[in-house]
């Protein structure tokens, strides 16, 4: 091609993008959703979640696509944001899948199950593993499809009004606690009550409730946990990794174009990955802050931890038996398990036990 030619068609081509480009941007339909959360908007690592990804999507589409984000308890009970999207009342949500297992026992695999996945094992099998394509089948059942979109790394064990030093200490107990976690108490004699963040603290203050766990000391702190019960302690073994999830009603979803679907899809992982790098870099001055508020900090005795995982899996197989589905689910999570924790317990258990022994 002579060069004139050239820059005569190349000049032409950048004349009909730049009358084409515009065009079809602006030819692209202005799309206004609602998004449903389980949070109090005080909480703002965990209910920034929810804005990150409203945020993100109106930036990316140049406000073409805008969603408005609403705490727990302003359109929807916090712990009905599945029931609003499944429904369409709302077209997303953001929420725990644990809240939901009343629904089906495998919504627990969504968030954590105990004596499971760390952070990083978790999203491993969500994204690398066939976690994502299971939880989808069983959310489409539900009209919706759902993406990881926040984690909270391990958290606490939480607040009680007294110490626990054995199994039997935990008997009588009235405990805020969802998911397998609550099932799992159940069974080792606590009452187990599930509430959502705005209702907690007002249920301990009042002794509607001996104990609680939320998430961990930045959370913990701002909702005040530590006014009425001194005993903090640690780990949070029902849930050592877990996920929250956007989840999307299904006919809103299939209106969508191509890369809106596309940006949600992005700006979901990068909300499952902010949280946890706000939540690392908050909770060690806020446990400091905890501790010089004279919390007293403790560790479950091991025979509590011990009694709780022969539990779990007692009650994982039972379940397992009772679903087909779930047993689907449970064994593939159980084998991913497995194999993880044969690699995470070499070098990643020694450099922490080095790194971390005698702080």
């Amino acid at each position: 091609m002579k060069r004139r030619e050239f820059i005569k068609k190349a000049a032409a081509g950048v004349a009909a993008s730049s009358v084409f480009g515009p065009v079809y941007a602006q030819t692209q339909k202005r799309i206004r959703w609602r998004m449903a959360t389980s949070w109090p908007k005080s909480l703002d690592t965990i209910y920034g979640g929810a804005e990150l990804i409203a945020r993100r999507v109106n930036e990316l589409t140049d406000g073409k696509f805008q969603i408005r984000v609403y705490a727990g308890g302003e359109i929807v009970p916090p712990l009905k944001v599945v029931d609003a999207v499944q429904q369409g009342t709302v077209e997303a949500g953001h929420t725990a899948s644990y809240y939901y297992i009343g629904k089906h026992p495998a919504f627990a695999f969504g968030t954590a199950l105990p004596f499971g996945f760390t952070y990083r094992v978790q999203n491993a099998w969500l994204y690398n593993g066939n976690g994502n394509k299971l939880m989808n089948e069983l959310f489409a059942e539900y009209n919706m499809i759902g993406f990881p979109a926040g984690n909270t790394g391990a958290q606490m064990g939480g607040w009680f009004r007294k110490e626990i030093n054995s199994v039997e200490d935990l008997k009588g107990l009235k405990m805020r606690i969802p998911g397998l976690g609550g099932k799992v108490m159940d069974r080792l004699g606590v009452t187990v009550q599930v509430l959502g963040g705005g209702e907690i603290f007002p249920a301990l203050e009042r002794g509607t409730i001996d104990a609680t766990e939320w998430v961990g000391p930045y959370d913990d702190e701002k909702l005040g946990f530590y006014k009425v019960a001194k005993y903090y302690y640690y780990p949070g073994w029902w849930e050592p990794g877990p996920t929250l999830h956007f989840y999307v009603n299904l006919d809103a979803w299939n209106k969508l174009p191509a890369e809106y679907q596309a940006i949600l899809k992005t700006v979901a992982a990068e909300a499952n990955l902010q949280m946890m790098v706000d939540y690392d870099s908050k909770n060690p001055a806020a446990l400091k802050s905890l501790l010089g508020r004279g919390v007293r900090l403790r560790k479950f005795p091991l025979d509590v931890l011990k009694a709780a995982e022969k539990e779990a899996f007692a009650l994982y197989d039972e379940l397992a038996a009772e679903n087909e589905f779930y047993r689907k689910v449970y064994e593939d999570w159980k084998a991913f398990r497995e194999d993880a924790h044969r690699w995470f317990g070499t070098t990643e258990l020694a450099i922490g036990q080095y790194l971390f022994a005698g702080l």
